[in-house]
């Protein structure tokens, strides 16, 4: 990892931090004809950062570029320079929304993952999962994927042949898990609960599912290896929530606008919330809005596609993939992602 910044004051509760950062392990969509390629690996990501001034209950505002490769849309708010990690969650990215003519679309060829978890969300469209376990399942709007890697997994993520003959929408969010050491070389597994197995409540007037973890009174039945928080709410103008409490929080606006005491949050950005803080927040404009956080756990390195508390498991990993030791995809066993140079 690289990174330059540079830091100037303004007025206001918060300090500006500009970061240019280049990451392996990032998402790149990359258009070939009518054909969007994606990886997990991008040349550079870069971030605007502001850093919470003391007893703000905002932490840091993480505002990701968007990077329009192809009329697609990509942020990354984790990991940044700033912060690296928010309870188990090592990373965070944000896909579309996009509008895909028909023909070929998304196209992940099979990549390796180990000591991670993933999860899958999408707002509209489609995605079709495969993996080395033999797992096939498609993910549409509301459901929860959650692919554990453990000791070692491969998936692919592209879409059904029905899905490609007519124009559709892509919009959703994904996510790593960090696991905790002693589950870090767990055999892999994979989960998936529809949209009606998630949990969803009204809190004073406010529209909220449960995805993982447990918040305002109910538990998500999705499995979590730490204590995991991972809820969505939609609040229409000037409506208010407050945050439930964990260890660490982080709370991203998906889109619209909300109000943390001073600080405003426009789409795509991320506030870190300052620990064990009260927090209610007031929507600006309608706003969709995702928390997350959980149990601090330790150091991660992440490098390409793989997470570890162990710089060795990675170099290890990297040279399994090299190699092909990993196991293949059933029923796309011919394309893969190569192993990035460097």
């Amino acid at each position: 990892m690289t990174a330059d910044f540079e830091m100037s004051g303004y007025p206001g509760h918060l300090e500006r931090v500009r970061r240019s950062l280049v990451f392996p392990g990032t998402l790149t969509l990359k258009k070939s004809g009518a054909v969007i390629e994606m990886s997990n690996l991008a040349d550079t990501t870069e971030q605007t950062c502001d850093v919470a001034r003391p007893g703000d209950p905002v932490e840091m505002v993480i505002r990701p570029r968007d990077r329009d490769i192809g009329g697609f849309s990509v942020r990354r708010a984790l990991p940044s320079v700033g912060r690296k990690q928010v309870g188990p969650w090592v990373f965070f990215d944000h896909m579309g929304p996009a509008h895909l003519a028909a023909g070929p679309g998304l196209n992940v060829r099979p990549h390796p993952h180990v000591n991670l978890a993933t999860v899958t969300y999408l707002f509209e469209g489609e995605i079709l999962h495969r993996d080395s376990l033999g797992s096939v399942q498609a993910i549409t709007p509301g459901d929860i994927n959650l692919m554990v890697a453990g000791r070692g997994i491969v998936h692919s993520e592209r879409e059904r042949p029905e899905a490609i003959r007519a124009e559709r929408d892509l919009h959703g969010l994904q996510l790593w898990l960090a696991l905790p050491e002693r589950d870090e070389e767990i055999d892999p597994a994979f989960y998936h609960y529809p949209s009606t197995r998630i949990p969803a409540v009204t809190v004073g007037g406010v529209p909220v599912r449960v995805m993982m973890g447990a918040a305002y009174g109910v538990v998500s039945p999705v499995k979590t290896f730490a204590d995991t928080l991972y809820v969505e709410a939609y609040l229409e103008a000037g409506q208010e929530l407050a945050l439930p409490p964990a260890d660490e929080r982080a709370l991203y606006v998906v889109s619209g606008g909300l109000m943390v005491e001073a600080t405003s949050l426009s789409e795509g950005a991320m506030a870190i919330i300052q620990p064990r803080r009260e927090v209610v927040v007031r929507s600006s404009a309608p706003a969709r809005i995702v928390i997350i956080g959980g149990e601090k756990l330790g150091k991660r390195y992440i490098e390409w596609n793989f997470v570890s508390s162990r710089r060795e498991r990675i170099e290890r990993s990297k040279r399994d993939w090299k190699e092909g030791r990993f196991p293949k995809v059933p029923g796309d066993e011919e394309e893969f992602i190569p192993l990035p140079r460097g």
